[in-house]
């Protein structure tokens, strides 16, 4: 891939941010996202370091220019290996590398990569002081508040303050313990309490950092009230993924951005992808199944979803389906 410039974009961009989730958070969920909300900080799938220096390098990393802010989450815990990777992605000019100290799914355990590191924060900073040398961005870390039976009011600060002294000034903090041993991933998100107070007391402790916060955080409202008690940014996950227009249409006024993208607005925006899409060989559902959230709440909600469950994977599957799936909302009219 060609070099592309390295492009100044704004430093608050980190104010809300959309998770990297694996599975969802690809190059046609982030280009779906970036019609509701110009300004938020959008994350990548989590990509292995082994993946990119062993593996197909465009496949992995190629995305939209119109992605813009968009950040390359890395997993790993080979500090020559997250270099190479760096200095392999650079081209493609990321607006951040994050890694990825926060996963406790068994294979990236396994891996030594993810949560578990949040035991080996020596190791860690041994990484990002290798990733920092090859990146022309900022490296920042995503992480959690301890694992299994760390205690988290004497593990966090100590793993920031060991990170930040090899130069991360940027955290992004979810907000739970991750159990290694005995929950799954899913579970993993869900069951560990939240603690909001302990991220907050973060930022007092270090008020030079830029610290943000994961984990629940599902309206617009709450996003504005963490960042009012002191963080600087608040990453949403499922919620972005599942009811997209709750927590990102409207969501630019946090920049004290106007703008204010129509969830029908969007689904008319979303065709003329669509249509490259298909026209390059890509299936429907590839797009769609990030979509399916797009109308919850709304009267045809029901019906978009089984419409395009059960129609846009079929073989051959084009826009009569999307527009079938349209037809199904109530609301105004979606330009063809």
């Amino acid at each position: 891939m060609t070099d592309l410039p390295i492009k100044k974009r704004g430093c608050d961009a980190h104010r809300l941010s959309v998770a990297p989730m694996m599975d969802w958070t690809d190059r046609h969920c982030r280009h779906f996202h970036r019609l509701m909300t110009r300004h938020a900080m959008l994350y990548t799938e989590m990509v292995t370091a082994p993946a990119i220096v062993h593996g197909t390098v465009d496949r992995l990393l190629a995305y939209g220019q119109q992605e813009h802010p968009v950040a390359l989450q890395l997993g790993g815990s080979d500090p020559a290996e997250l270099a190479a990777a760096v200095a392999i992605a650079t081209p493609y000019a990321y607006d951040e590398i994050n890694l990825n100290v926060g996963c406790p799914s068994d294979r990236v355990q396994s891996g030594c990569f993810g949560a578990v590191l949040m035991e080996r924060p020596n190791l860690v900073a041994e990484c990002v002081a290798a990733m920092q040398a090859e990146a022309r961005v900022p490296v920042t870390v995503k992480c959690r508040i301890g694992v299994d039976d760390q205690d988290p009011e004497i593990v966090l600060p100590a793993f920031i303050e060991t990170v930040a002294a090899a130069g991360v000034s940027h955290f992004i903090i979810h907000a739970r313990k991750a159990w290694l041993k005995g929950l799954s991933p899913k579970e993993n998100r869900e069951i560990p309490p939240l603690d909001y107070g302990l991220v907050l007391r973060m930022k007092q402790q270090f008020p030079q950092l830029t610290i943000c916060i994961n984990g629940g955080i599902a309206s617009l409202d709450l996003a504005q009230e963490l960042l009012d008690q002191g963080l600087d940014g608040v990453m949403i996950g499922r919620a972005a993924y599942h009811d997209p227009a709750s927590v990102l249409v409207g969501a630019d006024a946090l920049w004290g951005d106007s703008h204010h993208a129509d969830a029908f607005a969007v689904a008319g925006q979303m065709r003329p992808y669509i249509t490259a899409h298909l026209e390059n060989g890509g299936r429907l559902h590839q797009v769609t199944r990030h979509m399916l959230g797009l109308f919850h709440g709304r009267p045809g909600a029901r019906a978009w979803r089984r419409v395009l469950s059960e129609g846009a994977s079929r073989e051959g599957a084009g826009l009569d389906v999307y527009n079938a799936a349209l037809a199904e909302v109530e609301g105004p009219a979606v330009t063809q």
